[in-house]
């Protein structure tokens, strides 16, 4: 009996044996599972950092093109700048050149308006020349006429003259040969 005692105390020994090793496989199961797990998500937390890594690269180049289009966008504004000031610049001159020709305006408006009075002053001269003029030449038609009625009075009183002359001339001639 001792002989089963001591099986049966190895029986219960190995018993005892098979259930440390079934609970350390069970355990080793549980730390397999876990480091299935743990491998499950570092793959997936690896996965995660690539797509991670992928957008920031991403990101970065956009970035990078950002900042590019940014300094571009601040050069043309400088540019810009520089332009609205010498815009600004030609309206103070073309402002100034607008008021100085104002007062030219206002002058050559007082010039004008004295012209124009000028203008209808020697109208009326001309008005007044021209009613002398024509009166003058109806007066130099009448007198042109009455000379040239008076030239025919003297041509003909010349020839009348000269008719009497010789009239005389004959008689005188008669008289002295009779």
């Amino acid at each position: 009996m001792e002989a089963i005692k001591k099986k049966m105390q190895m029986l219960k020994l190995d018993k005892e044996n098979a259930i440390d090793r079934a609970e350390q496989a069970e355990s080793d199961k549980k730390a397999a599972e876990d480091k299935c797990k743990l491998e499950m998500q570092l793959k997936e937390a690896k996965h995660i950092a690539e797509e991670a890594d992928r957008k920031y690269e991403e990101v970065a180049r956009k970035l990078v093109i950002l900042e590019g289009d940014l300094e571009r966008a601040e050069e043309r504004a400088e540019i810009a700048e520089l332009k609205c000031a010498d815009l600004e610049e030609e309206l103070k001159n073309v402002t100034n050149n607008l008021k100085s020709l104002e007062a030219q305006s206002d002058k050559y408006s007082e010039k004008e308006d004295k012209y124009e009075e000028e203008i209808k002053v020697l109208n009326d001269r001309l008005k007044e020349a021209e009613t002398r003029a024509e009166f003058a030449e109806r007066s130099v038609a009448k007198l042109e006429k009455t000379i040239d009625d008076l030239e025919d009075e003297l041509y003909t009183q010349k020839l009348k003259y000269k008719a009497i002359s010789e009239e005389l001339d004959h008689a005188l001639n008669d008289m002295n040969t009779m």
